[in-house]
């Protein structure tokens, strides 16, 4: 064999090992939920800033929960303005409770170690209106929950 060419030993390169992230979601979800904002703002909007809060919250728990439970929470706005006067108030009772419900199970499925149920909401947002305080604590853990889940989401997808 005839070489036009000097032959020059073959560098090999260097192999570089990446370790990579989970790969977090596009979208990143509000972690900034808090009782005493809630209260303020809702005081002053006459109660609009409440509506766009639990609207939030009914949009992100899709977001975050159904790819894993195939379940889709009616929009808040949905709720509010037409099904909870139809159903007499019933239709809210039921969605609280069902979204109460979805809010535990996605926290257990992401082994969050906090407590919240549809028991959390019959407790304290039903219940609780007769002590005065209890929707408010609701709220919060409401609030403290969608924080914790919102977070989970931003970080793990």
């Amino acid at each position: 064999m005839n070489n036009q060419y000097p032959q020059q030993p073959v560098q090999q390169p260097e192999q570089q090992y990446v370790v990579q992230a989970p790969p977090s979601p596009v979208g990143q979800l509000d972690t900034h939920r808090g009782l005493l904002k809630f209260i303020l703002l809702s005081a002053i909007t006459f109660g609009i800033y409440a509506l766009v809060v639990m609207s939030k919250i009914s949009t992100d728990i899709n977001v975050i929960a159904s790819r894993y439970d195939g379940k889709k929470t009616m929009h808040y706005c949905l709720l509010f303005f037409i099904i909870q006067e139809i159903t007499f108030g019933i239709g809210a009772l039921v969605w609280y409770n069902n979204i109460s419900a979805r809010i535990g199970n996605e926290l257990q499925r992401r082994g969050i170690n906090y407590s919240f149920s549809a028991g959390t909401y019959w407790g304290w947002g039903f219940f609780g209106t007769f002590i005065g305080v209890g929707p408010l604590v609701y709220v919060h853990k409401l609030c403290k929950a969608m924080n914790l889940l919102s977070e989970h989401y931003n970080m793990y997808g």
